[in-house]
């Protein structure tokens, strides 16, 4: 196991330096100039342009650049903002735990829900429950999920005015409460249907056949035998759906006013911060991989076949 952790952690590096090697060029090409925005719709002083663009780096090769920041990534420093001169990892910082506690209430709506619907859906296959438990993730698939936060802010905001429409405090649990489930409703339907298939597909399996033929409860059949066998897909995704919910809040915070990683990218596109976009997909690129060590490691909980050289 030991030997096994130690190898997924060096294929990690060759990994990073790729992702943020993509994002950094990505950024660099896009149009306009960050710091000629500082002056507005004023013409500005290209002595100061030339001055701020030297102090930031921004005159130097590309290549160069990258080394700089990854030299300075490795000691903590993620740069510094061209608007405010402030470091951007005070802005991630600040950002940062608002977005994990977001991605973690929907997180766990995806996996107490998604879990329980997919669990009844597969069990009674065919049934009338099933077919509703199919249509209703088959819908909530279909609809984006701008509409479906937009429809949830409208009518239980501003009609029967049970939530506040936009977030007026981003650390109070009840208020991104809302906000949680609209975030968490597409993967609760994901994790819904692969339940249900995996579900459906071992209970025909011959270790569930044997079981019933001991004699053993029902309840442990479903919990113990059936439940842990089914779950191995069902954990890759939400593994791997951590960073997704991470990077998909920029929609759902937009909406909801959420001062978030989200809202925080989108002003740093708006501005062309090329260092605060960087900083924010470098540490989402982090979340991904430990994520999808975590769920590497969990098979062999799940499946004691599993084994790791």
């Amino acid at each position: 196991m030991g030997r096994y952790v130690a190898r997924r952690l060096l294929q990690m590096i060759p990994v990073f330096i790729g992702t943020t090697l993509l994002i950094f060029l990505m950024v660099n090409v896009l149009p306009g100039d960050p710091v000629r925005a500082l002056w507005g719709d004023k013409p500005p002083d290209p002595a100061q342009v030339a001055q701020i663009r030297h102090d930031r780096g921004l005159d130097l090769p590309l290549w160069e650049q990258y080394l700089h920041y990854m030299r300075g990534l490795f000691q903590g420093d993620f740069g510094r903002t061209i608007a405010g001169n402030r470091p951007v990892l005070d802005e991630i910082s600040r950002a940062f735990p608002v977005s994990m506690r977001l991605a973690a209430m929907a997180w766990a709506f995806e996996l107490v829900v998604g879990i329980v619907l997919g669990v009844v859906a597969g069990i009674r296959r065919g049934k009338v429950i099933d077919t509703a438990v199919t249509l209703f993730t088959l819908v909530v698939i279909s609809v984006p999920i701008f509409v479906i936060g937009l429809a949830c802010q409208l009518y239980f905001g501003n009609n029967l005015g049970w939530i506040t429409p936009t977030v007026q405090d981003s650390t109070n649990f009840g208020q991104l409460m809302v906000p949680a489930l609209v975030l968490g409703m597409v993967g609760l339907a994901y994790v819904a249907r692969l339940t249900r298939t995996s579900i459906a597909e071992n209970r025909s399996a011959d270790y569930i056949r044997t079981a019933t033929a001991k004699g053993l409860p029902r309840r442990r059949i479903i919990t113990v035998h059936l439940l842990r066998n089914s779950l191995i897909p069902v954990v890759t995704y939400l593994g791997t759906d951590i960073g997704a919910l991470m990077a998909g809040a920029v929609v759902t915070e937009g909406i909801f006013n959420v001062t978030g990683v989200g809202n925080l990218l989108f002003e740093a596109l708006a501005r062309r911060e090329g260092a605060v976009i960087v900083g924010i997909v470098t540490v989402l690129v982090l979340v991904y991989l430990l994520a999808s060590l975590l769920v590497d490691l969990l098979y062999a909980v799940l499946d004691p076949r599993i084994r790791y050289a």
